[in-house]
């Protein structure tokens, strides 16, 4: 069994990145779009497994409301943050975005991070290039 790390997305509108995207602008953040889904580490003897073993588990995946893909890269990628509350086993995933549709610098990451994505008493952030 190898570790294998899978994102959960919603397939509607997502009413948390809506309101954290409509946050960060009146904070001042530039940026155009938020993106957010749930990070899940399980353990499985392949790709295929770990896709259908998410698929099974209702208190993780709903087929009409989720999509869940593998995620290859082990930290975050460009115009990315993770963020961890202390006791969870999950971390939620979110990707910003400009006006011209790419993925924001570090420093409006961090921007965004430290003003509204995470709460540093209770959670950790890792932030992309």
């Amino acid at each position: 069994m190898t570790e294998r790390r899978l994102a959960v997305r919603l397939k509607v509108p997502d009413n948390t990145a809506y309101t954290a995207l409509v946050a960060l602008r009146r904070l001042g953040v530039p940026v155009a779009r938020v993106e957010r889904a749930t990070l899940i580490v399980v353990a499985a003897a392949d790709d295929s497994a770990a896709l259908e073993g998410v698929r099974r588990d209702e208190a993780l995946f709903n087929a009409n409301l989720h999509e869940v893909e593998l995620v290859r890269c082990s930290a975050p990628e460009a115009g990315e943050i993770w963020v961890r509350a202390r006791d969870a086993s999950s971390m939620q995933a979110w990707r910003l975005f400009d006006e011209d549709g790419a993925p924001v610098p570090r420093a409006t990451l961090e921007w965004a991070r430290d003003a509204l994505l995470c709460n540093p008493a209770i959670e950790t952030a890792v932030v992309g290039r």
